[in-house]
């Protein structure tokens, strides 16, 4: 995809996850004060879920695109950033959907075990970055990303917790 549909994808995230964040479908009552929540989530995400989603094509400006900053080495270092910066516990998402637009929605992959391979994976999905489908295809790629994790957060466990609690959470789910 191209930074036009980056933004596009990391702003629709930022909305959905504001929403999937603030809303349990099942005991939900619209009042002002979840009006309120639901625009502070939305701000709180947005900086990070956008950082994270436009960070990956830096490498555009050194090394090699979609192989440097486009793999799974870079998204573990996102994954810890909270251990680190508190505050920035969402960037990873951000990046992460960033690979899966890149796989998904364009017909060049990414080379998710770079350095150790240069082979770049994708799924026969993807429509070119200049084709007048490209804003569509991100739209769809991104509401299936957030219907995803709208899943692990509502059943799996909850996207605002720690890295170590929700790894602990999977690991109870693994016995």
């Amino acid at each position: 995809m191209n930074k036009k549909g980056h933004v596009l994808n990391a702003i629709l995230l930022a909305l959905g996850l504001g929403l999937i964040l603030t809303v349990d479908p099942r005991n939900f009552q619209p009042t002002t004060d979840s009006a309120f929540a639901l625009a502070e989530n939305v701000a709180m995400l947005s900086l990070p879920v956008v950082l994270g989603a436009l960070f990956p094509d830096v490498d555009t400006a050194f090394g090699k695109h979609r192989k440097t900053l486009h793999n799974l080495p870079v998204l573990a270092i996102f994954l810890a950033f909270p251990l680190i910066f508190g505050n920035l516990q969402y960037v990873w998402i951000g990046v992460a959907t960033h690979y899966v637009l890149d796989m998904v929605g364009s017909k060049r992959g990414i080379a998710l075990f770079y350095p150790l391979s240069p082979q770049e994976y994708d799924l026969p999905t993807g429509v070119a970055t200049s084709s007048k489908y490209a804003d569509i295809v991100t739209v769809v790629v991104t509401v299936a990303e957030l219907a995803v994790l709208a899943g692990i957060h509502y059943y799996l466990f909850s996207l605002d917790t720690s890295l170590s609690s929700a790894t602990t959470a999977l690991g109870a789910l693994m016995i």
